[in-house]
């Protein structure tokens, strides 16, 4: 009589264990994904409702990051953290008073000067607007003949702003509060950074994890220090050399629109179209000619393009090349957020969290939906791990 055949036992075990390590990783990471998509649709909201709180830490923490370099250098010789920390705060709190006091007065005035120079706009601006007075005719006869009712004329009435004292007054005290506590911000960071970075390392469970941990802290602060002190180096450049040319056509206040176009140089693409606005209207102002008063602005385009296609590239490298549709999606975004502030901080946040997910791992999420993986796209071998002994025990 025949014995009936046995299963084996070892092969059963291994599909068991395959199809629950399988099934183990997908839920984890289905939940993983689900949490995500909530943490990535909440955020946004939550930080522009706490705007009053998030911006002046996070711009802070983008500010103590790109001065850690400048604070190492002082603690190379021999200076403590803390006086090392309150050197830098100062030497911010100079260069931020320079800024002010060449753009924001100067600026002042001519917002003052708008409403006044409304009428010497139009004059400059009548040669060109008459080439476009026979096609406004032509449309409004193609009106008339289908009958159609002229809306009636609407004015527009520039009103003067408010008076300096007065926009002080009300804005003045937030704002302090907000710079102070920034400004303290920046101050503990700094004192307390080699500390913080040092029980950082020394705290992870294993050697690898405390090389990782301190490759990626020193990848963060070089990547955005070097970003913020290239830029800020091409910009402050370039807005000298934009204020001489100014100066050289005998535009008011050159050093004032040489500043303006060194901020806003900060913000990619979208800056140097305001410097250009900007600038074209404050032509439009100063000067009668048309033709002379567009000269700033397309000055400045010339100036831009150089920077923007032969110095910045030549300077800041490859090291630091973003996809452009990143750096847009960062500007809509940030700048919804935080307004121009957030618009300001796009482009150090995005290297911050594009170096932090390049150490990290970026999870992904294509895989997980259409080729039944999981996030990480390490499935096969955590199952590997799981299957391994029982494939040694056959």
């Amino acid at each position: 009589m025949n014995k009936p055949e046995r299963p084996i036992a070892g092969e059963d075990a291994l599909h068991d264990v395959t199809e629950a390590a399988y099934r183990r990783d997908r839920l984890l990471a289905a939940l993983a994904l689900m949490a995500g998509c909530g943490l990535a649709l909440a955020l946004p909201f939550a930080l522009r409702a706490g705007a009053e709180f998030f911006l002046p830490v996070t711009a802070a923490l983008v500010i103590a990051i790109a001065l850690v370099p400048l604070l190492e250098w002082f603690e190379r010789r021999r200076i403590p953290s803390a006086l090392s920390a309150l050197i830098c705060v100062l030497l911010f709190i100079a260069a931020a008073n320079i800024a002010v006091a060449s753009i924001v007065l100067p600026a002042t005035e001519w917002v003052m000067l708008l409403p006044d120079r409304i009428g010497r706009i139009r004059e400059t601006l009548a040669p060109i607007l008459d080439v476009y007075a026979s096609l406004e005719r032509f449309m409004d006869d193609i009106v008339r003949e289908f009958g159609s009712r002229a809306g009636a004329e609407q004015r527009v009435t520039v009103e003067t702003p408010n008076s300096m004292l007065d926009l002080i007054a009300t804005s003045a005290p937030y704002a302090a509060i907000q710079m102070f506590f920034a400004l303290l911000v920046i101050f503990f960071f700094l004192a307390g950074w080699t500390r913080m970075r040092k029980r950082t390392i020394v705290t992870r469970a294993s050697f690898d994890g405390a090389m990782t941990t301190a490759r990626v802290i020193q990848q963060v602060v070089d990547a955005t220090s070097t970003y913020l002190g290239t830029i800020t180096l091409v910009n402050v450049s370039m807005g000298l050399v934009v204020a001489l040319v100014l100066w050289m056509l005998e535009m008011p206040t050159p050093l004032m629109w040489g500043g303006i176009v060194a901020v806003l140089n900060y913000i990619p693409y979208l800056g140097p179209i305001a410097s250009t606005l900007l600038l074209a209207l404050g032509g439009l102002m100063a000067f009668a000619d048309p033709f002379y008063a567009f000269l700033p602005a397309i000055s400045f385009a010339v100036i831009h393009l150089i920077e923007a296609n032969i110095i910045t590239p030549s300077v800041v490298g490859r090291r630091l090349t973003i996809n452009p549709l990143l750096i847009l999606v960062a500007l809509s975004f940030w700048a919804w957020v935080w307004g121009t502030t957030g618009a300001l901080l796009a482009v150090p946040l995005l290297i911050i969290l594009k170096t932090v997910l390049d150490a990290a791992g970026k999870p992904d999420i294509a895989g997980f939906l259409f080729e039944e993986g999981t996030l990480t796209g390490s499935h096969h071998e955590d199952v590997d791990e799981d299957v391994g002994p029982l494939k040694n025990r056959r």
